[in-house]
Formats: C-alpha cells, structure tokens, sequence
C-alpha cells in the first residue's frame, strides 16, 4: 500500500511561482510513474506532468515551459516547480503513482490559487 501527502500549495498572484512537493510513504519501486494531476472546479481531473525512475518526464501542453516535476528516488519524493502561473491554473493538485497500469494511488490534493 502506498500513501502520498502533498504540500505547498496555496495562493499566488499571476505570474508567480509555487513549488508542490508529493512523500509517498511504503514501498515505491523502479518501475512506479510518478505524477501530477489537477482538477478544476466542474472540470474532470486532468494531466499535469508525470515523471519515471529515470527521471523521463510527460507533460500537458498547457504547462509546457512553465512548470517542472522532478523526483528523489531515495526520499520516494516527486516535486513540481510552477512557474508564470495563470488563473487557469488555478485547481486542486493530486499526487499520483501509477503502478504498471494495475495500481494507481492518490494522494488527498492540495490546493493551488492563482489570483490578484
């Protein structure tokens, strides 16, 4: 069994910067996807980033040169820097760790403002 806790979300003006971190706590292996999801109110949850072991990442069009996930394989940690936010971004983010396509945990969300 695998439980995520995210951190660091909150309010931001336009164009700053947030830094989401994600601890997944139980056993995290090599071949466990690592990502980032995000729903907007009536919206269906969606992709943000997702990121392997190997440090190669997947990411949404509309993050694309603004926001960047990493991942600490010795702290079971995945990260995602957002940069230049927009209300658009505005959503509650999920951690994520998606097991061979047969497990997918979810962490409880956190929620990410952006407005003046």
């Amino acid at each position: 069994q695998v439980q995520l806790v995210e951190s660091g979300g909150g309010l931001v003006q336009p164009g700053g910067s947030l830094r989401l971190s994600c601890a997944a706590s139980g056993s995290i292996f090599s071949f466990d996807v690592m990502g980032w999801y995000r729903q907007a109110p009536g919206k269906q949850r969606e992709l943000v980033a997702t990121i392997t072991s190997s440090g190669v990442t997947n990411y949404a069009d509309s993050v694309k040169g603004r926001f960047g996930i990493s991942r600490d394989n010795g702290k079971n940690t995945v990260y995602l820097q957002m940069n230049s936010l927009k209300p658009e971004d505005t959503a509650v983010y999920y951690c994520n760790v998606n097991r061979l396509n047969l497990n997918t945990y979810w962490g409880q969300g956190t929620q990410v403002t952006v407005s003046s």
